[in-house]
């Protein structure tokens, strides 16, 4: 029996997953707005009829996440606290027919590219005229911008190519439009993602275009952070770099996931690079780039990784001294090519040498923040929690990377949005604190 009255037209979506989800969710939501729907995003007051799931299907944590929170709109329908559950995104893709078999309560599955069918069951529009709009769920001054879909990349053990197609660039002319119409919304940092940035271009422009990209996102006006995430080491090209250098807008700052620090492994990723041709690269870009803060993610347990392999990682990162850096634990992903290989390291194993790097980071993070400290910098404050204006840096990313601290007292205001120069008075090992320079 229903216990709430529920709002026909109100639709929640819930998004899971990486921030090219995100996009996606948003580019949803400014489609339901347009044919009249009321929207919100993960609203926790379970008034909305209709429920629309987002979901992730990288790793064996986010599948899980994904499927419990199925379950739990499934449950919530049967109850009556839901009339209709969608789901989307990449676990719905690569999952759809095992998933309408377990789940049947869920009234439809859809895939990641099957945005115009959602609408169309709906009773929707697709709306040619609003592609590009978005309704964000960040704050309004910062925003995930995704520049290109799917990858033809290789790589052994990941499924995204298989949820995600072939990768597929937005030509530029369509991102700068895009651009154009969030820096008027009072958007003044652009995350750039894709699954991998540098492979823009090669397949409309027949060559390597993030370059050109990155220039003409810059000439625009309002824009003043444009940030870079997820660029493949392999054939990573040069010239963004000399784009870093002359334009004051492009952050120092990449994100750049490397996988691993073992020729060995790296190998049997199919990631095309070596070990000693990662730190080449490493260091060209340090020698290119001055102060640019480097982030890279790992895995840890990959099918065959040897003591003296992970032994070959850990000192690769010792060395390296990387700014920012996450490890995953290897996921067993069915139809991947690494899924012909037992997985040979227990969990146990993972778990432990995913911790004995994140233990060496976040010692290479502490000496790392304590050289910030005395420096002035440019920082952009994301929102107050307690007595804090919290914000980044140019060289943090939200979510992910360092914050800066900033006590609320009577005679500094700081305005969320908004950029002020902060001198730095302290740091642990992931925060930075400091005082308005006024």
């Amino acid at each position: 029996m229903k216990t709430k009255t529920l709002k026909k037209n109100k639709v929640n979506v819930v998004t899971l997953g990486c921030s090219k989800n995100i996009f996606d969710s948003e580019v949803m939501m400014a489609q339901l707005k347009a044919n009249a729907f009321d929207v919100e995003h993960e609203s926790m007051d379970d008034d909305a009829s209709i429920v629309i799931i987002n979901t992730c299907g990288f790793i064996d944590n986010a599948k899980q996440e994904s499927i419990d929170t199925i379950i739990r709109y499934a449950e919530a329908k049967a109850e009556g606290l839901v009339d209709k559950v969608y789901v989307t995104g990449c676990l719905s893709e690569r999952y759809k027919d095992d998933l309408e078999k377990e789940i049947p309560e869920v009234d439809a599955f859809f895939g990641t590219r099957d945005l115009p069918r959602l609408l169309k069951t709906l009773k929707a529009d697709y709306k040619h005229e609003l592609v590009g709009e978005r309704l964000l769920t960040t704050p309004n001054h910062y925003a995930y911008f995704k520049i290109a879909e799917g990858c033809d990349r290789p790589c052994s053990f990941c499924a995204i190519p298989i949820m995600r197609g072939k990768h597929i660039s937005t030509p530029i002319e369509d991102l700068v439009i895009q651009a154009k119409s969030l820096a008027a919304k009072g958007v003044k940092e652009l995350m750039l993602i894709a699954q991998d940035l540098t492979y823009y271009g090669l397949d409309i422009y027949k060559k390597r275009a993030l370059s050109d990209l990155i220039k003409r996102l810059s000439d625009i006006e309002g824009i003043e952070w444009i940030r870079l995430h997820y660029a493949f080491p392999s054939g990573f090209p040069m010239d963004v770099l000399e784009v870093m250098n002359e334009r004051s807008n492009v952050c120092k700052y990449l994100d750049m996931p490397l996988q691993h620090g073992s020729t060995k492994i790296l190998q049997a990723m199919r990631r095309g690079i070596t070990r000693e041709k990662t730190e080449e690269l490493v260091a060209q870009i340090r020698a290119k780039v001055p102060g640019i803060a480097l982030r890279t993610t790992l895995i840890a347990g990959y099918p065959g990784e040897t003591t003296a392999d992970f032994q070959e990682m850990y000192d690769f990162v010792e060395r390296s001294r990387f700014d920012r850096l996450g490890i995953f634990t290897y996921s067993h992903e069915e139809n991947t090519h690494a899924y012909e290989f037992k997985d040979d390291v227990s969990a146990k194993t993972k778990k432990k040498r995913a911790d004995l790097i994140m233990d060496l980071q976040s010692g290479i993070s502490h000496d790392l923040n304590q050289l910030k400290v005395g420096n002035t910098y440019k920082v952009l404050f994301d929102r107050v929690e307690g007595d804090y204006f919290i914000g980044r840096t140019e060289f943090d990313s939200p979510e992910v990377d360092n914050e800066v601290l900033v006590k609320k007292t009577a005679d500094n205001y700081i305005r969320l949005g908004d950029f002020s120069n902060i001198k730095i008075t302290s740091a642990d090992h992931y925060d930075l604190y400091g005082d308005l320079i006024l």
